[in-house]
């Protein structure tokens, strides 16, 4: 997988979710007991640190035969973590780090069967697998909550990255190949092929990309980031399968390692597996892959590139993107780099941000451009700024802006407020706590390690905190001297436009066809025989039943056969509405959410709930306007969000629940001023300011078109399960390609009033107590207070005088289970439409892409139907068993499977893919071979294994009790669905199979998002968009 990392804040994934007292035999006291020069198995420990804002200790050590470095953080936390990273620089973008990470992870000297690495993802409980291509590292985590899964995991990592196998084939599987298009025909023409030069055409069709990619290039030209790590579709080609191995020779040795471990289990037991089944096989090298620091310019750049156009662009005349970026120091030093992140915040966040009220409120663009604010995934760091959207008349005007706000900010400054807000964000990201820690902390420190950077130091955010503090009280003018040292002063500065060029995609082909040319034209007749004589050795290999006999796994028997249940109360408050609420360990954090029902609103609205849902808390409250509303969100919350849910029922697929869910966090001392807030919201929420409502409005449909090239297997799903639910047709309304197509309308309106006008409609359907629930998750002594706070947010709000009818009339009324502390038993409100008959939709929208996002949908039964859990079931072993040798592996797509929504729809899927119709053939192949039962109990093990991993993965406190909450799930359902998925045998797979997924007896839907289509065209079924 290729990311081009940012260094992650630790954002919303701070801290566990485990109670937090430094208590005996904890994993931290273990640690603490170390001391520094103590050898352990190879390796000798440097530096011990207590990070007690964060609970938990930090070792650090390093082998002592190679050199290797290892950080250790003991925490108590069970969701356990491990990782090796290794420096690669490549020098050319045929996208040889890349294509090393696909093939090493496809056999190695222990685990000599084809594809360990996905065969482990239906033999383990892991919580996370995954591998990351940045530009200048590769990163290799994992985390379960099992030990034994643990030493599995990490065994066949460790044979994987040190003695793969890097076999021909898996290269010309994963990188490139030559072959034709039947394999079987060698009169069919040659083409090119690979799981890689797939994903990285489709992540060109990325305009984002593209931009974020040029401007790395471009702003440190003269070593490894002048290059595209992921590699670039027209260089790949050039990769020979010698150059890999000579890549992996000299990249992934353990002197050039990064090994990095956390959690509760023991260290030793860490440092023991890892000396003696990789590290005591080596002998220390001197890596030559250190990145040099970039020359300085003396003079700023210009640079211009061009992309494809964008189908779904508010106005086609501004597509034009232009930023302007600044080089700054080495991201290894850390204080100077937490203070440029800071100051970065600063100038770009919120709307009280100067280059926000400069730049996006200028009405000239429609957002900030890609990559916006501090970079810090390169040594040395950059900061940009810029818009998007714009007309290339305006992209001087867009560089005054930029340089007239840069003076104005040395000349006044920050107010104290807005600094203060943000020391009050990081508070509460170092006392929120998430289930994926190891893995945010994995990631944040991976840059900054990469080029020698102290990964201790750079955890120790309090010390930072203090410090900052500190230079701000000794120098008023501290963060002004910063703006003018490295944005005024800086001559290493780039400025960077693109704009479309309708032909893109055109001439992208016709360069991909002379290239393929090029290939072919140096081919002998014996060449060509050995290509044709591979493809067949290839297809064959693909198509062979895989022994993975070779590899660790967990049984089924070693899963819980029970889950801890949460304890959850529900009391009634301002007279009968319900709050749920959790007691749990978070940290002096009060996590406040509420549901409200859209029963009631017409019909004419329901499109527009989305948008009302992105603006609502954000233009503005009762004394405040929005500019005070955004900093009072800041000061005491760590955020309020809003968004429409359409909520399947447990039992009728033909039943569902539509409403908005309001949440929010703060620390316990600010939950009157949040409550307060909400309350605002609620009662005087302003909708008057028309062009700050049209700048809204064009920034979320500019995200909209910017998200689908990574979501369009989500879009194609969604509009795959359209008409099999009634609620299928909301869920397009409300996330579908419906409201990418409608916020394009609204962002072109010339006079946009009638939109805004229907906000306050909206509004007096919605913010009332009418069917409003509420629940409250918080430390048990903090649970009266929140409850009077509640009581007294919803004592303000409104209540219609009489009863508003439903819109839609068959309403089903439920019970809301939970231990009910007073009053009459209270419900939610769900609906229903008789009348309503599924039927089968096939809709192609034509994008100008060079790859294929499919979509299809089958109508099945729903959650607590005996036979939900044996889909769930089949949907896994399809993915793993059929899907994936089908779609990537022959096909070369980046990604395809299987899977059962909760609202019953099981959808079949493909991503960056180069087929349609032949991946279409693919779903229909995999329901024969389900039904034929070519599948052993093994597999069904594996499949269950897989399943359970999602099933039993952790839950941060904030969440607990959330499907009892949202969904009506109670932990007596989640039992029993458990108990039913221990069940499933393999005559169970075979009976869904042929009962539900055989053409002919489900309904289903299809939906391809992608280039024009012969077959599709001649086929007069699909609808064409």
């Amino acid at each position: 997988m290729w990311s081009r990392c940012k260094l992650l804040n630790l954002g919303r994934r701070f801290v566990n979710y485990k109670p937090w007292r430094w208590r005996s035999d904890t994993a931290c006291d273990r640690a603490l007991e170390y001391k520094v020069g103590d050898k352990i198995h190879g390796f000798t420990i440097n530096q011990i640190t207590p990070i007690p804002d964060l609970f938990l200790v930090a070792v650090k050590l390093n082998h002592d035969n190679t050199g290797a470095k290892y950080l250790h953080v003991a925490r108590e936390d069970a969701n356990n973590l491990f990782s090796v990273q290794f420096r690669t620089t490549p020098m050319d973008s045929t996208g040889v780090p890349h294509i090393l990470e696909h093939t090493v992870l496809c056999g190695s000297q222990k685990y000599p069967c084809r594809d360990p690495f996905f065969k482990m993802l239906n033999r383990s409980l892991a919580t996370f697998m995954n591998a990351f291509t940045a530009s200048d590292y590769t990163l290799y985590p994992f985390s379960t909550q099992n030990n034994k899964d643990f030493q599995n995991l990490l065994s066949v990592y460790l044979d994987a990255v040190f003695f793969p196998c890097l076999r021909e084939l898996d290269f010309w599987q994963e990188g490139w190949r030559l072959e034709h298009e039947d394999p079987s025909n060698p009169q069919t023409q040659l083409v090119f092929k690979g799981v890689v030069f797939n994903e990285m055409k489709g992540a060109f069709t990325d305009n984002e990309r593209i931009f974020s990619q040029s401007l790395q290039n471009q702003l440190l030209p003269d070593h490894t980031y002048s290059v595209v790590s992921g590699g670039n579709p027209l260089n790949i080609p050039d990769l020979s399968w010698e150059q890999l191995k000579q890549f992996h020779a000299t990249h992934y040795h353990p002197s050039n390692a990064r090994f990095f471990t956390y959690g509760n289990l023991p260290l030793e037991q860490h440092l023991r597996q890892i000396h003696e089944e990789a590290l005591n096989k080596f002998q220390r090298i001197e890596p030559n892959t250190s990145v040099p620091a970039q020359k300085l310019w003396d003079t700023p750049r210009e640079y211009h590139v061009t992309c494809g156009p964008d189908k779904f662009a508010t106005d086609p005349n501004k597509q034009t993107t232009i930023g302007v970026s600044f080089l700054l120091p080495d991201i290894t030093d850390i204080f100077e780099s937490f203070t440029l992140n800071l100051l970065s915040s600063l100038l770009i966040d919120g709307p009280n941000s100067p280059f926000y009220k400069a730049l996006i409120e200028s009405g000239l663009g429609t957002d900030f451009s890609p990559d916006v604010g501090y970079n810090g995934y390169t040594r040395e760091a950059f900061f940009s700024v810029g818009l998007q959207g714009i007309a290339d008349k305006n992209m001087e005007t867009v560089k005054q802006i930029i340089t007239k706000t840069i003076d104005e900010v040395i000349e006044k400054g920050f107010e104290d407020d807005r600094v203060e807000a943000l020391l009050h964000k990081i508070e509460i990201q170092m006392k929120h706590q998430s289930t994926s820690f190891g893995l945010a902390l994995s990631s944040y420190i991976a840059s900054c390690w990469n080029h020698e950077g102290d990964p201790i130091e750079l955890l120790n955010l309090g010390n930072q905190v203090t410090r900052f503090r500190q230079c701000l009280k000794e120098n008023p003018n501290f963060l002004q001297e910063k703006v003018k040292q490295y944005f005024k002063n800086n001559q290493h500065r780039l400025t960077l436009s693109m704009n479309p060029d309708e032909k893109y995609y055109e001439k992208q082909t016709q360069m991909e066809t002379e290239k393929l040319k090029q290939k072919i034209n140096s081919l002998s007749t014996k060449d060509k025989l050995y290509v044709y004589e591979k493809g067949l050795e290839l297809q064959d290999l693909q198509s062979k039943p895989q022994d993975a006999t070779c590899l660790p796994a967990l049984k089924v028997s070693d899963i819980e056969p029970t889950i801890s249940f949460t304890e959850l109360d529900t009391a009634l408050a301002a007279d009968e509405i319900p709050i749920q609420y959790c007691a749990q360990p978070t940290n002096g954090v009060v996590y406040f959410r509420a549901f409200s029902s859209l029963n009631t609103l017409p019909e004419e609205l329901r499109p527009y709930v989305p948008l009302f849902c992105c603006v609502l808390t954000k233009m503005g409250c009762g004394i405040y306007d929005y500019r005070e509303q955004a900093q009072q969100i800041e000061l005491k919350t760590g955020g309020m969000s809003v968004s429409p849910h359409v909520i399947p029922d447990d039992s009728d697929l033909d039943v569902y629940e539509q409403g908005v869910l309001f949440s929010s966090l703060c620390l316990d001392r600010n939950l009157s001023d949040m409550m307060h807030l909400w309350s605002e919201i609620f009662n005087n929420p302003h909708f008057e300011e028309e062009e700050y409502f049209k700048v809204l409005v064009k920034m979320s449909a500019q995200e909209l078109s910017n998200g689908i090239p990574n979501s369009g297997h989500l879009y194609a799903s969604i509009r795959a399960s359209r008409t099999l639910t009634p609620a299928g047709d909301l869920l397009e309304t409300f996330n579908g390609m419906d409201q990418v197509r409608l916020m394009k309308r609204v962002a072109e309106m010339s006079d946009i009033k009638p939109v805004l006008r229907k906000l306050p409609r909206i509004k007096k359907y919605l913010l009332n107590s009418d069917n409003m629930r509420c629940s409250v998750n918080a430390a048990p002594q903090q649970l009266s207070q929140a409850g009077k706070e509640i009581e007294n947010f919803l004592k303000s709000l409104g209540r219609s005088k009489k009863e508003r009818k439903s819109v839609r009339p068959h309403v089903i009324e439920k019970p809301i289970d939970g231990n009910l502390v007073n009053g009459p038993q209270p419900t939610r409100k769900l609906i229903t439409d008789p009348t309503f008959k599924p039927c089968q939709m096939k809709t192609h929208f034509v994008l100008p892409f060079p790859v294929n996002y499919v979509g299809e949908g089958v109508r099945t039964v729903p959650y607590t139907h005996p036979d939900y859990a044996s889909l769930k079931i089949l949907a896994r072993l399809m993915t793993a068993k059929f899907l994936h040798t089908e779609i990537r592996e022959k096909g070369g797509a980046y990604g395809g499977g299987a899977k059962l929504s909760s609202n019953g729809i099981f959808t079949f899927y493909s991503y960056r893919d180069p087929n349609s119709v032949q991946t279409l053939q693919s779903f229909e192949k995999a329901v024969s071979w389900a039904k034929s039962g070519k599948f052993t109990d093994v597999d069904i093990e594996e499949a269950k294994l897989s399943v359970f991993s999602v099933v039993d993965a952790p839950v941060a406190p904030s969440d607990k009790g959330m499907d009892q909450f949202l969904y009506g799930l109670s932990d007596e359902m989640k039992q029993a669905h458990r108990e039913q998925l221990f069940g499933v045998s393999h005559e169970h797979l075979t009976n869904v199979s042929d009962k539900y997924l055989r053409i002919g007896k489900s309904t289903r839907g299809l939906a391809v998002l992608g280039p024009d289509n012969a077959n599709i065209d001649k086929d007069p079924s699909w609808v064409i968009r």
